[in-house]
């Protein structure tokens, strides 16, 4: 026995030993739900460094959340800036009022997942004359890139956010434009909405002088997270005069499984020290109502859809950046104001009385109230070893 470990090098027993004691080790997750009011499919972030220090690993698909008394849960390493070292570990769970649920995390074998485990996902789709698309489990969405502007047949130059209504939990952006049939709905949902140059359900622009001015459509995208629990990705648009001010844009966006709603964050280039401001929009559409909630930073429609129901766009803002409601010729705005070196950032999504979560326009406005309550009280996260 004593001639064959001479015979293994120094640094393979050196990793031997690493290996079973960090195969042994674990860190307990601790979260706490501070508001008196259920949550359900919240995404918990754990800091990189800080579980990286108490757990050391160099592939994190060997890294596996369970609820203490529960099962083994999904989990997303999040590495936006490339550099391979993980800056967030990602993973879901619900809590009833005031709840505090324990994880541990722990390294085992690699993950490898299913597509059926993805619930969120987006790509540029360029055979769709460069479209960006995105979706979860609830909704779906596209932006318009620059091929659109020069389409012979049906030309666009609009930064608006267009909406797909889902029927099906499961992801379909891919199927649909492969059958290339999505404004009819064959039991999964459909693309009702027509965005056009209006702001859609969430798109924004600069206010000034009380006028709206926007952007032509994405030049560039690139994906920084694919799933399975968050997508992100960001888009860039070219300069454009404001005012004889020179400003650029580039817009990053996220969404996670079981949110009717995208985080928005633009980061403006332009030139002088006056402060910017923006203003996000929804599209007006006949037969539409409108509810303005400033006390919680949020602003709502909900549109009859013909033959196809009704659809709520909503956007929800920090109330401290709300500067006011206005709108113009095509849109329902929220004006909001930005932090000195901070992107201006929003939410902003729809529901769907078809989809079978809102079952109409209260339910729709109980869930902005409670995503703008959640926003502001999020949940406590601590680790320990």
């Amino acid at each position: 026995m004593e001639s064959m470990f001479k015979k293994v090098p120094l640094a393979v027993l050196v990793y031997l030993v690493l290996l079973t004691v960090s195969a042994r080790a674990q860190v307990i997750v601790t979260v706490t739900n501070p508001l008196n009011a259920a949550r359900t499919a919240q995404t918990i972030e754990v800091p990189g460094p800080d579980l990286l220090r108490l757990l050391p690993v160099n592939d994190p698909k060997r890294i596996h959340v369970a609820e203490v008394g529960g099962g083994e849960l999904l989990v997303q390493a999040l590495d936006l800036n490339g550099d391979g070292v993980m800056e967030q570990l990602i993973f879901q769970a619900d809590f009833k009022p005031q709840e505090v649920k324990k994880f541990t995390v722990t390294l085992g074998e690699p993950q490898h997942l299913t597509k059926e485990q993805f619930k969120a996902y987006g790509r540029f789709v360029r055979e769709r004359f460069d479209d960006f698309a995105w979706e979860n489990d609830r909704v779906a969405h596209r932006m318009y890139g620059p091929a659109l502007e020069t389409w012979l047949r049906e030309p666009l130059t609009s930064s608006t956010v267009d909406i797909w209504c889902k029927r099906v939990r499961k992801l379909v952006i891919n199927d649909w434009y492969m059958v290339d049939n999505y404004h009819a709905d064959t039991g999964e949902g459909a693309d009702f909405y027509s965005a056009g140059k209006s702001r859609g359900c969430g798109g924004s622009g600069i206010w000034e002088g009380g006028k709206l001015h926007v952007s032509k459509n994405f030049m560039d995208s690139r994906v920084l997270a694919n799933g399975p629990i968050r997508v992100v990705f960001e888009l860039d648009y070219g300069a454009w005069m404001v005012n004889g001010r020179r400003i650029a844009e580039t817009k990053r966006i996220s969404l996670d499984a079981g949110s009717n709603l995208s985080r928005f964050e633009s980061y403006y280039l332009t030139a002088g020290p006056e402060p910017l401001t923006i203003a996000a929009g929804i599209k007006k559409n006949p037969g539409s109502t409108v509810q303005v909630r400033k006390s919680d930073g949020w602003l709502r429609t909900w549109d009859p859809i013909k033959d196809n129901g009704n659809v709520g766009c909503g956007i929800v803002a920090d109330p401290a950046s709300v500067v006011e409601s206005t709108q113009d010729d095509l849109n329902q705005l929220l004006v909001i104001r930005g932090a000195a070196g901070a992107p201006f950032s929003y939410y902003a999504g729809f529901g769907w009385d078809k989809s079978g979560d809102f079952s109409g326009v209260e339910a729709w406005e109980a869930y902005l109230t409670g995503f703008a309550a959640a926003l502001t009280s999020p949940l406590k996260v601590t680790i320990s070893q």
